[in-house]
């Protein structure tokens, strides 16, 4: 459109029209209406939005004869727009409080750019070469309220924001999303880089010491009407809206004050240039009055300010004495004087002055020093804490979970600290009822919480608790205990001393049994063990605890033992330390290890290669829960013991299974393959079915790169897979001649059961092992003959491609398989492209297409860095590609698979056509018009949104097809790149979508 015509269109538009033959936006163009609706009470729509309308509007590009995307043009229809946006705002008094609550930084940043364009601040000058005193007053308070934002909008960036709950994905509504972040995040980057021209400009206004004025509605009318005489009536002294001094100062002050107070957490001194900003406002605002019109400030807020900057900078003349409690705190807490918080607390449970939110903070930071390592803070920890118990029971409040926990072991240092702080922190002669009724109910309490009888004659003796609790009040509490406990005899008069009350054996004995199940420490266990034998010979104390399980292959060995006391230490050692090995206390295990391998060789050469066996599991996962992890290979030594291990042959030793598994795997995950397949024993391999797993997978491994004709190996292991997933079927003929299947049963010519394979399979961690497997049972999993959708798989065609004896291998067991090891593998490495294909080929054959999509999607993502690159072309196949156009093709994202067929070597037009013909799509439909870069299939939508009369969406396609990247004429190469950078945002929209 021309601007001349644009021009004609905006005078007719200003013509009188009543509201109903117009929308409301075309009726309020005219000046004199927008007034009168502004003057409404509940005008609708509000103010704010009028803004952003406006300014839309003003701001929407156009499309010229050529289709091709234009700026908006300069034109009257687009001035009077801006025009109206900026007299809105001066309706709202140029209020940012309410302007920034109501309006995004890209709208307020447009609005504010206009009144300076109007205002004449000559483009491209910056703000601090200008000096504000000789600058018209309208101009210098468009400076200040533009320079004003600036920091402010800085300011409440750093701030955390809550995320708004997304509602369902649609990617028009996601794109316009991260339009504007993208928008506000360029704003702010400007912003900051501008920020410190920005300060100095507001401190110089500072400076100033006459009144400045901001445009109105009227002021406004003048510029529209005569451009020309604009400065001659704003430079006078009654041209706009008022602001006395004294109110753009503070002001001024106050959002200075944010922004040097935003930017101490990098830089402390900065803190002092806040806290005089904030004083400073705080003098002005008594000076004008808190019934200022133009000037809204937040006083609490600015009082919570104040308050952190007297911590955070105290004034340095101050005194001790003068300083506020806070202060106090934190300048003890950075100095590290704890003892001084300690008695600040103790004096506030008199008055009551710090908020006890703060005082929980303190014990908070001082909690997470202690947990970092200082441990001369727990003592510091108890004390705060027991101060702030005192101050909670005091008013009225329980009793922390914390202090619960520190006072669990009580102590005669901290019983004394707890009386003193509850002496100090209660005025007897002055305390109410209440208070001392809340004391008394506490100290109670403690003594019917403690055990020991020293503790509680030391508070129940105590002048406090004499003072607090009356005779007869005492004399119940000694009832109390006396019922919790019949042997305790308190005397209600203080004595000196207590006797000492043995307990009986069975109470003896029972404490003991405690500390048995609790300890790990050998040494300790073999004491209380020698205890309880000297008690009583009758018990067999390996019994105490149902958790103590030991295989029954050692079970039976140790129980043979005849020596009660020897056999209860041997069982119980072993026992703990197979349960610390379990939870990965390491350590422990090792200790309770040592010391049974230590009793059992004097004795028991058949305990001692168990115990020999069991250190070396603990010390393969040892390793593969530290130093392996990282990569770091095993120390020769170890290698040595597994490979001892699995070539001993002591028959009437006790094995576990578990031990074998994890040598074999211990050796395939870190690549000695080979002495798997050169140096194992022959005998192994007939007697281990382990090993011979093992020696088959790691012979594929190196026949891998060779020609598929050498890969006897590899067939070997196939066989030896499928054997172990056969079945065996029982048959039983009945009496009419007829042969009836009665059962299938997992097939015992195996080497092993599949739940020993699968077992086996969840221990390997080597990626190449790893992908053999899965290629094998895959490949096996293909082979049945009502397959549909094969599973695709690396290396799958080193397999033999049939089986003489389908009907004998149990394909469900296969199928099970199959996902469990997908699901280990991805646990062990979840940016494997190659398992992720196989993950997401399992969904597509099961007819799970959104979770299928999830995958391939994922899979090209962990390929190509989110898609920044190009996906390789042996990761997204043809077929890969064909499967995920018929999953978006099932979930009814007809636009998605028209995308998706230009992905392929050959576009598939017909597909795409058809697909574009669906008229029910659940997609974004042409939303995605911008990712497709084949001419043609933009043609054909033009075509079918003209044959249909969906104008709209026609001029969308149109515009995607005049994109000069898209022209036919450019180079090769040119057309390359347009095609690549739409590949790339289609697949990370719709990974957005399905991740």
């Amino acid at each position: 459109m021309s601007a001349e015509a644009a021009d004609r269109e905006a005078a007719t538009s200003s013509r009188p029209c009543t509201p109903p033959q117009t929308s409301w936006f075309e009726f309020l163009l005219q000046e004199s209406l927008l007034e009168k609706h502004l003057r409404k009470p509940c005008p609708d729509p509000a103010p704010v939005q009028l803004i952003v309308q406006f300014l839309e509007q003003a701001s929407k590009p156009s499309v010229n004869e050529q289709n091709q995307v234009q700026p908006p043009p300069d034109n009257k229809r687009n001035r009077v727009l801006k025009l109206l946006a900026l007299k809105v705002a001066a309706h709202l008094k140029w209020d940012l409080d309410i302007l920034e609550k109501s309006l995004s930084v890209p709208v307020l940043n447009m609005l504010l750019n206009e009144l300076l364009c109007i205002s004449k601040v000559p483009a491209g000058t910056k703000h601090i070469d200008m000096d504000l005193a000789t600058l018209p007053p309208t101009t210098a308070m468009a400076i200040l309220l533009y320079n004003r934002w600036a920091i402010r909008t800085i300011v409440q960036s750093s701030f955390p924001v809550k995320q708004a709950k997304p509602g369902p994905p649609q990617l028009s509504v996601m794109n316009q999303m991260q339009q504007e972040k993208e928008l506000t995040e360029n704003i702010l980057k400007v912003l900051k880089e501008q920020a410190s021209d920005s300060i100095l400009v507001l401190e110089a206004a500072l400076k100033l010491n006459k009144d400045l004025y901001v445009h109105t509605m009227r002021t406004l009318d003048l510029l529209a009407v005569e451009p020309g005489m604009v400065n001659g009536e704003t430079e006078s002294s009654t041209a706009g809206l008022k602001i006395k001094t004294e109110e753009m100062q503070c002001q001024v002050c106050y959002d200075l004050g944010a922004a040097y107070f935003q930017q101490g957490s990098t830089n402390p001194a900065v803190y002092e240039n806040a806290r005089e900003k904030f004083f400073r406002t705080k003098e002005l605002i008594a000076e004008i009055g808190s019934l200022s019109l133009h000037c809204t400030i937040d006083e609490k807020r600015l009082a919570g300010y104040c308050q952190a900057c007297d911590v955070l900078v105290p004034s340095s003349d101050s005194t001790s004495q003068q300083l506020t409690p806070y202060s106090q705190v934190h300048i003890c807490l950075r100095s590290g004087n704890y003892q001084e918080v300690i008695k600040i607390f103790v004096e506030d449970n008199l008055t009551f002055s710090l908020p006890i939110q703060f005082r929980q903070s303190v014990l908070r930071e001082l909690f997470q020093k202690a947990q970092q390592g200082n441990e001369a803070l727990d003592e510091i920890c108890f004390k705060v804490c027991a101060c702030n118990t005192v101050r909670d029971v005091l008013e009225g409040r329980t009793i922390s979970v914390q202090f619960n926990q520190l006072f669990l072991r009580p102590n005669k240092e901290k019983i004394d600290f707890l009386l003193e702080v509850c002496s100090r922190s209660i005025n007897l002669e002055k305390a109410s009822d209440t208070l001392k009724g809340n004391m008394a109910a506490f100290l109670k309490n403690v003594c019917l919480g403690l055990e020991d009888l020293q503790y509680v004659f030391m508070i129940s003796s105590h002048e406090l608790f004499i003072t607090l609790l009356k005779d007869e009040e005492r004399k119940l509490l000694v009832d109390q205990m006396r019922k919790r406990s019949p042997r305790i005899n308190l005397c209600i008069k203080p004595v000196t001393s207590f006797y000492d009350i043995p307990a009986s054996a069975s109470v003896n004995i029972g404490q003991l049994e405690h500390q048995l199940i609790l300890s790990v420490d050998p040494w300790r266990i073999r004491q209380i063990l020698i205890e309880l034998h000297g008690m009583t010979s009758e018990r067999e104390f390996w019994t105490v605890s149902n958790k103590w399980e030991l295989p029954l292959v050692y079970s039976s060995v140790i129980l043979g033992i005849k020596d009660n006391l020897t056999r209860d230490l041997v069982y119980i050692l072993m026992a703990k330390g197979l349960h610390c090995s379990t939870v990965k206390d390491f350590s422990h295990a090792k200790q309770l290890f040592a010391a049974c391998l230590e009793l059992v060789t004097e004795f028991s050469p058949k305990l001692r290669q168990v115990m020999l066996n069991e250190m070396l599991l603990l010390d393969i996962y040892t390793h593969e829960a530290g130093t392996g992890q990282s990569g770091d290979r095993p120390p020769s030594d170890l290698i040595s013991r597994v490979r001892g291990y699995l070539e001993m042959r002591l028959p009437d030793i006790p094995f576990r299974q578990v031990i074998s598994e994890e040598c074999v795997a211990f050796m395939l995950n870190w690549r000695e393959n080979e002495y798997l397949t050169l140096q194992v024993p022959a005998f192994l391999l007939q007697s281990n079915p382990f090993v011979k797993l093992g020696q088959l997978l790691a012979a594929t491994c190196k026949e891998l790169p060779g020609p598929k004709e050498s890969r006897r190996t590899a067939k070997d292991l196939w066989e030896v897979v499928v054997q172990i997933c056969s079945v065996s079927s029982q048959h039983k003929r009945g009496n009419d001649g007829r042969v009836s299947l009665i059962k299938q049963r997992e097939s015992t010519l195996g080497i092993m059961y599949r739940s020993e394979l699968l077992s086996f399979l969840k221990r390997l961690r080597e990626p190449l092992v790893l992908t053999i497997i899965l290629s094998l049972f895959v490949k096996l999993h293909n082979v049945r003959e009502d397959i549909v959708n094969d599973i695709t798989a690396e290396h799958i065609s080193i397999w033999p491609s049939s089986i003489p004896n389908l009907q004998s291998v149990d394909f469900e067991a296969v199928a099970i398989t199959v996902k469990e090891l997908v699901r280990y593998a991805l646990s062990i490495n979840p940016n494997n492209h190659s398992w992720l294909i196989i993950q997401a080929d399992i969904y597509f054959a099961t007819n799970q297409y959104s979770a299928a999509l999830h995958y391939y999607l994922q899979a090209g993502a962990v390929c190509s860095d989110f898609f920044n690159k190009a996906v390789p072309p042996d990761v997204y196949t043809d077929q890969v590609i064909k499967r995920m156009i018929k999953c978006c093709s099932l979930l009814n994202c007809h636009t998605q698979v028209a995308i998706l067929c230009q992905f392929l070597r050959e576009i598939d037009y017909k597909t795409a056509f058809k697909s574009l013909q669906e008229q029910n799509s659940h997609d974004a439909m042409d939303s995605y018009y911008d990712y497709i870069w084949d001419v043609t299939i933009l043609e054909y939508l033009t075509y079918l949104h003209h044959k249909r009369g969906e104008t709209d969406k026609r001029q969308i396609a149109i515009k995607a097809i005049g994109q000069t990247e898209l022209n036919a004429s450019n180079p090769e190469e040119v057309l390359q790149l347009a095609a690549q950078r739409r590949k790339k945002k289609f697949l990370q929209a719709m990974a957005k979508l399905y991740f």
